[in-house]
């Protein structure tokens, strides 16, 4: 026993000594914010001020210098999420993850993002700017790799760190552009209910544009096989160790309707939660030029920014530029497909995916001349189902890094204008607005037109020479409005008028936020940055109150028990706000899931049903589907010799939803807040492990917002006890030409990737309640409220 005694004692000694040896270690790998560096490829000196929430203020002699210094102190910051960053695209998780990251490789591998950009970086101009900073940015990353000290996940991991190239820049752009497409997630599937069920099932979801009532105004198969490839994609992006964008707000408020005359800018990027999240901040201040930016780990320019000039944004178009092409093979030779012109032969390429701690796995990759052929990329996509998919992105001359040079170096809204004819994919909403008073949106986005008898929602035919036909559109028809009369422009992924009497197709959200953000603009005309504060924050919905009208009309009280009336009582009083302590967004949150999956999980099944909640088009059908008692999905197809009503359906999924949150919450309604169940973790890829969660994630914490408010704080329906957040505001940003130097933003975690920086989470109060604080460019209020590094060129 007394042997037993000092031998756990010496235990405990030693792995206090290993606790202390290791908090030891993770201090040496904090980023450093004062003191002096010696830095290659940089001419003279250069000082970075880190203010108070670590946004870095670049000061340098030239662009080139500045360029190198920010490659420099983004890579401290941020070097973990831009290794995961540039991995994906190219097929490259396998070798840090293992075999779990195998299915995301072999689709990325796959779909020709990593040859597109080989051959975007062959293009590139060796001697335009664009060129050069970025040359420049990757200089300064790769000196950090060579001298700094290494984050702890790549460490953890094992991972031999190499230099980042040009090539990595534009995969990471290919991955981001991938991410905001959503006709890989929806295609298949209304492809598989039209097949089975017939088209009368689809008009309470408004495919043809129907139901986007609230509209931007221009101024100036089989179910089984193709239902696969919309499950496997989403299961790829829902997996993913870097998150994808969703959506986003923006407006820009003239000066004719503002309080000073002067042009105030807001945008709230949507984008999936996690931690880190997407945006680094930086300010570079040169003799030449200026930008307060927004970067995503890994890339030279900004996608939002602003300076004493122009400021701009973006939220997604959600326009289609993905298609499905169903090939019909030769029966007498499987290396052919059939086109109008005849049977063409597909090409191959051999492709190694490299895997930690296992074999290599060969991928051999086939492609039509609609695109790389997706079965086989793909989990349980039948072998006999030969699709291809047509990505724009990849399809077409990729200019990404030219036209994102280019919006960050615009000399007026002219040359602004001009240079998003570069983006031809993804399709973006870019929001303009300067100190002249001058306010824009433009799409960017390759758009084309298709035979009027082809439906892009659907999979489409390889073989009959009509549906893989494109008529492509001239840049100047692309929705648009550049100073329209009525004082402000605004977007919220809401579908655009038609073009020459064409409604582009797409996968366009709801009106509920654009609706909102028009009744909220249109009547005042004294707005301020005060103002637009309160607003970016607004979580009132502009078709909650409508659609619980329709939802409780059939519903008899008088066959309601006590709980039940209460709880009906609470929504029909309730005012759409989804504040901490309201409980309609409760009640009515759990119902719409009841709700949907009675109409819905007979016809879709139970794995399909839970797909459909993650698109779009599923909250595009609830307003007009809840109004229509003749709906066909009202009828439960799996009990014979009987048709559902709407009256029945409603009834009986408002009792399960009452039910089961009094098993959840307790039996008094007035304790179901909305606080107790919808909350936020920002999730790091490696706090997926619950033995390190506490140290990399940063939550949980409750969170107003809902689904389809202007504080969008995206959840799947579900019955589970707590609503998971799963994305939201990526960032929100206010910017106030009357008052540049005190424009307002917020990150939802904090600037720094390193879970030993002080920035790793000091954002996060601020963010969950709403709050902001400064994007400083007065250099009196930057140099006294900041520590300085100095950077020396290296001799």
């Amino acid at each position: 026993m007394k042997y037993f005694k000092k031998f756990i004692y010496i235990l405990l000694i030693l792995i206090v000594v290993i606790a202390i040896a290791f908090f030891g270690y993770l201090q040496t790998t904090k980023p450093k914010y004062e003191g002096e560096v010696s830095l290659t490829n940089i001419s003279k000196s250069t000082t970075v001020y880190f203010d108070d929430y670590g946004v870095p203020h670049i000061y340098a002699a030239t662009q080139k210098d500045a360029m190198t210094t920010l490659g420099y102190v983004h890579a401290q910051d941020r070097l973990w999420q831009m290794e995961l960053l540039r991995r994906i695209a190219p097929g490259k998780l396998s070798e840090i993850f293992g075999g779990a990251a195998l299915k995301t490789d072999k689709f990325f591998t796959g779909i020709g993002i990593d040859e597109n950009s080989t051959t975007a970086v062959s293009q590139l101009d060796k001697n335009s700017p664009t060129y050069i900073l970025a040359q420049a940015y990757l200089k300064g990353i790769n000196q950090y790799i060579a001298e700094g000290d290494t984050p702890i996940e790549i460490r953890l991991l094992g991972i031999e760190q190499e230099k980042f190239t040009l090539k990595d820049v534009y995969n990471i752009f290919g991955f981001m552009s991938f991410s905001f497409a959503m006709a890989q997630k929806t295609d298949p599937l209304l492809t598989d209910i039209r097949d089975r069920f017939g088209m009368e099932y689809l008009k309470d979801f408004g495919i043809q544009g129907e139901l986007s009532t609230q509209q931007l105004k221009s101024f100036k198969g089989k179910y089984a096989a193709y239902s696969e490839i919309s499950k496997s994609v989403a299961n790829l992006l829902e997996a993913s160790p870097v998150p994808a964008f969703i959506g986003s707000n923006s407006w820009v408020i003239g000066g004719e309707k503002t309080k000073s005359g002067k042009v105030i800018l807001a945008n709230d990027p949507h984008i999936m939660h996690s931690q880190p999240g997407t945006w680094y901040e930086a300010h570079i201040v040169c003799p030449d030029y200026e930008i307060y930016g927004y970067y995503i780990a890994g890339t030279p320019f900004p996608l939002l920014g602003h300076n004493h000039n122009y400021a701009y944004g973006l939220t997604m178009f959600e326009n289609d530029d993905v298609d499905f092409f169903q090939e019909a093979e030769n029966p007498n030779n499987p290396k052919q497909y059939k086109t109008q012109e005849g049977y063409k032969n597909y090409t191959y390429k051999q492709k190694t995916i490299k895997v930690k701690d296992s074999i290599d796995v060969k991928l051999n990759v086939k492609t039509s001349k609609h695109g790389p052929i997706i079965t086989g990329l793909l989990d349980g996509l039948k072998t006999d189902k030969f699709v291809a998919m047509h990505w724009i992105y990849t399809q077409q001359k990729n200019q990404i890094l030219d036209a994102v040079y280019a919006l960050s170096h615009a000399k007026n809204l002219e040359s602004f204008h001009k240079n998003i004819e570069l983006i031809h994919a993804p399709g973006l909403n870019i929001m303009y607005g300067d100190a002249k008073g001058n306010i824009a949106w433009i799409t960017s986005g390759k758009l084309y037109k298709v035979d009027q008898s082809v439906n892009t929602n659907f999979i489409l035919n390889g073989a009959n020479g009509i549906d893989d036909k494109k008529e492509f559109l001239a840049f100047a028809k692309n929705p648009q409005a550049i100073n329209p009369p009525w004082h402000y422009v605004y977007s919220s992924n809401n579908q655009p008028t038609p073009i020459d009497g064409y409604l582009y197709p797409g996968y366009y959200l709801p009106k509920d936020r654009a609706t909102r953000i028009d009744n909220l603009l249109s009547p005042k005309n004294d707005w301020t940055k005060e103002d637009v504060s309160k607003m970016i924050v607004d979580n009132t919905s502009a078709t909650a109150q409508t659609i619980v009208g329709n939802m409780t009309k059939p519903i008899n009280p008088a066959k309601l028990s006590k709980i039940e009336k209460d709880a009906l009582n609470v929504l029909q009083t309730w005012k759409a706000t989804h504040n901490l302590e309201d409980i309609a967004p409760t009640i009515y949150n759990k119902w719409l899931y009841f709700y949907l999956k009675a109409t819905l999980e007979d016809e879709f099944g139970e794995e399909n049903f839970k797909l459909l909640l993650s698109t779009h088009i599923v909250k595009q059908m609830i307003e007009a589907q809840t109004q229509n008692a003749n709906s066909p999905w009202w009828d439960n197809i799996n009990t014979k010799g009987k048709k559902e009503t709407q009256s029945e359906v409603l009834t009986k999924s408002f009792k399960e939803a009452i039910a089961s949150l009094e098993k959840q919450l307790g039996n008094e309604v007035e304790q179901w807040t909305w606080g107790k169940v919808h909350q936020v973790t920002f999730q790091h890829p490696i706090g997926k492990v619950k033995m390190f969660s506490k140290f990399f994630n940063v939550g949980s914490f409750p969170i107003a917002g809902s689904n389809e408010v202007i504080d969008n704080q995206l959840f799947i329906y579900t019955d589970d006890a707590v609503i998971p957040v799963k994305g939201g505001p990526s960032t929100r940003r206010i910017i106030d030409f009357s008052d540049i130097e005190n424009s307002l933003s917020v990150l939802p975690t904090g600037q720094s990737g390193n879970p030993m920086s002080k920035y790793y989470k000091d954002q996060a109060a601020l963010f969950v309640n709403g709050k902001f604080r400064k994007m400083k460019l007065n250099k009196k209020e930057i140099e006294a409220t900041s520590t300085k590094l100095v950077f020396k060129p290296k001799k």
